[in-house]
């Protein structure tokens, strides 16, 4: 039966891609590890993380077939000079045609990456065999995650789509965005070890920016927390546990 939903991968194959693209990184070395890529960003994410700056991308849209098209003429613009495309956001997983523009994207000849919080582990796993790379966002440990992200039950789905990465045999790394608000040293520890202990072996954490955070409070000094130095003393002492460790600013 083909799907009614108008942006199926069904109608999105029939009748175009309708993606709501809320913006493009030309090019970047930062966003998919040891590649030369650029990230699409597509508007709309379920989660309400207090130290957002991507605050404008939050409310979900209809995308419009102009949208992806714009996006396609820039990429065969860069044939032979980018080597990956990244979808972002938002939360890139939350639509429907996103399998379509992967497989395009593909088919074009890049690797494809893409950046989650592993709300929808069912969409990921239908998505793995045309990904070549994953970031995997990890807010907390456990409930905390459900705290930190502004919403309920959120923490057992990423829970599902890091074992879908740790079974599919892609490369992937789990990252955790450390505001002060949200962890103690000890708490982002804790994380790191969990992670190691359940096979993560690329890991980065990455310190919040305290600009343009979705909740105000969290654009505010927080008392005693820990210095810039401590932080990376804990990345070197976490080393030995993975294969790959960052500290990103």
């Amino acid at each position: 039966m083909i799907a009614t939903d108008i942006d199926s991968p069904a109608h999105a194959s029939l009748f175009g891609i309708r993606l709501p693209v809320a913006g493009m990184t030309q090019m970047t070395t930062l966003d998919y590890p040891d590649h030369l890529a650029c990230v699409v960003f597509l508007q709309g994410c379920p989660l309400r993380c207090g130290y957002c700056h991507n605050g404008h991308m939050m409310p979900p849209r209809r995308g419009d077939e102009s949208e992806w098209q714009a996006v396609r003429e820039f990429l065969e613009s860069r044939r032979g000079l980018l080597e990956a495309v990244v979808f972002s956001g938002g939360e890139p997983t939350l639509h429907n045609a996103l399998p379509a523009a992967v497989r395009e994207v593909k088919e074009m000849g890049f690797k494809v990456g893409l950046h989650t919080a592993g709300p929808y582990p069912g969409r990921l796993s239908r998505l793995l065999p045309w990904l070549d790379w994953v970031g995997l966002d990890v807010k907390g440990r456990g409930v905390d995650f459900d705290r930190i992200c502004g919403r309920p039950g959120i923490w057992q789905r990423n829970s599902q789509s890091l074992m879908t990465l740790l079974d599919g045999g892609i490369d992937f790394e789990c990252r955790t965005t450390v505001h002060w608000r949200d962890f103690s040293l000890a708490e982002v520890e804790r994380l790191a070890l969990t992670l190691a202990d359940c096979g993560v072996r690329r890991y980065a954490i990455q310190v919040a920016r305290t600009r343009q955070c979705l909740d105000p409070a969290y654009c505010q000094p927080v008392e005693n927390g820990p210095p810039r130095g401590m932080l990376a003393g804990l990345v070197k002492r976490l080393a030995p546990h993975f294969e790959r460790i960052e500290l990103r600013e």
